[in-house]
This record gives C-alpha cells, structure tokens and sequence, in this order.
C-alpha cells in the first residue's frame, strides 16, 4: 500500500500580474519540503496575457522542485493581438513549452490533460470553457491507453458541469465529456476557473464522476481566501485538503456547487461572500 501512495499539490488562477506573492513563497516553500509526487496547474497563469506576465509565470514554474503540468486557461489565451489569438495564441509559453498539457505517468496514477481555453467560439463570452471533439478524443486515447490497473486524474482548466441553458453553459460539450470520463477508469476531473475549491460528485448517465477544484493563489478572492488542494492517493481512494495561509478548515474553504457566473469580484475593494459549507464525499467506488 506505501508503495502506491502518491501525493499531488493541485494549484491554479495564480494570475500573474495580479499575484499573491506571500501565497506564492508559501507555496513554493511547500513543494521543496514535502516533495508532491507532482504539481498540476490548471491555468490563468496571467491576468491579461502579457509577455511580462508570462516572463513572470514561466519563472515561478520553472523554479518549482517537482514535475509539473500545466492547463492552458482562458485568461492565457493572447487578450490584445487577435493574429498572434488566433495563428498562435499558445507562443508565450515557450519558456514552459515541454510542461503544458503534459501527461505525467506516476505509476499507479496519470494525469491527463484535457483543454477547455478555446480560441474563439460561437457565443459572445469567449471566457467560458468549450471541449472540442478534437480535444475530448486526444484525451480519451491518452487514457484508453493507459496500462490495466492504472487510475487516471484529467486536469482541465473549466468546471466540465453544464449549469442550465444552452446560452449560459459554463463549460460547452462538458456533460458529453463527463459522461465518457465516466466510463474510463477516471478517479476525478481537477479544474480551476471558478476560484474557490470544491470537491463534488456528479451523477452521470454512465456513472459518477468526482470534480475536484482548486481556489486561487492570486489577489482575485472570491469567497475563500488564497489556497492550493493537496491530494493524497493511498493505492485505494483520494483525499483531498485544502491548503491556505489562514488556517481555514478544509470543509468551510469549499464550495457546495460551481456557480454559474464562475467570475471572481472584479474590484479588489468589492465584498467578500460567506463561506458555504459542504459535507464530505465519498470517493466512488469502482
């Protein structure tokens, strides 16, 4: 059972440009004394995208102790310049190029990226996520070739749940995506973008399937402060806990549901809102 154990920091929306820096050394401090397994990012690396943003990113990243993997999130997608959107909206990472969508092999676990930034869709608020075929096949091979046995963790920037309508759905093609995690073997989908952390089951045609998010680790708080998931796999089921610099308690950092305008305060000086509380989930059992 120890040799199947594996620990996993999951951070995201760090924001560069609008950073949290005493969450960032803390952060960092974290990873060099307790040496995660791995770090799965999951996108707003910046605010707006600048170069000086992803110069500042790339560093951070860069200097971490552990391996790591990186989503690719809406606000990192080229904000000023629609050629460089468009034709090659992914340059500015070149300085992190070999860790972005990176599929991480932890022997007993995969992580397995799935992209949900897109470069333009048929809807007005280009913020919100939208899984390509393309995208959802990449994925799903990645995972259907993993050895027997082997348990996989998808690592998307937006929340796949579809939240009511059509014209409002936080994540396009998410339900369809969900319902063919859930017949792989999937242990859960980690995803960012909303800011808070929440650790939720939801109930698919074809079976459960368990979303994990991470908080912030910028100044953009939306109702918790800043914080980062440390997952735990023990060879049989996960655990997560919630990482923050307040001492808050794991269940009273998450969230109870992913809402559906997934947009942080947009003024640092607006009104934090009440921390929600949730019960704890039991893993699915497989």
């Amino acid at each position: 059972m120890a040799s199947e154990s594996r620990r996993i920091f999951h951070l995201s929306d760090i924001h560069f440009g609008l950073e949290n820096n005493r969450a960032l050394d803390w952060v960092k401090q974290e990873i060099a004394d307790q040496q995660p397994d791995a770090v799965a990012i999951t996108g707003d690396l910046t605010m707006r995208a600048r170069q000086r943003e992803f110069d500042a990113a790339t560093r951070w990243i860069n200097s971490l102790a552990a391996p790591v993997t990186v989503e690719v999130g809406n606000h990192d997608m080229p904000y000023f310049n629609p050629l460089e959107r468009f034709f090659a909206p992914y340059r500015r990472f070149r300085g992190m190029a070999e860790k972005v969508e990176r599929e991480l092999d932890l022997g007993c676990l995969a992580i397995v990226p799935l992209k949900t930034a897109v470069r333009a869709q048929p809807r007005l608020n280009w913020s919100k996520g939208w899984v390509t075929d393309a995208a959802l096949e990449k994925c799903l091979a990645a995972i259907d070739s993993l050895p027997a046995g082997r348990r996989a963790l998808v690592a998307v920037h937006h929340p796949l749940r579809e939240v009511g309508t059509e014209g409002t759905a936080l994540t396009k093609h998410g339900e369809k995506a969900l319902r063919e995690l859930a017949r792989r073997p999937v242990e859960a989908v980690l995803s960012g973008h909303v800011h808070d952390a929440f650790d939720i089951m939801e109930q698919t045609p074809e079976g459960p399937v368990r979303m994990i998010g991470a908080g912030t680790l910028s100044k953009r708080t939306r109702s918790t402060p800043p914080s980062f998931n440390e997952i735990l796999w023990d060879g049989e089921a996960l655990s997560v806990t919630v990482r923050n610099l307040e001492d808050v308690e794991t269940r009273d950092m998450q969230i109870d549901d992913v809402p559906e305008n997934a947009l942080p305060p947009r003024h640092p000086g607006e009104p934090v809102a009440p921390v929600r509380q949730i019960p704890r989930v039991d893993p699915p059992v497989h």
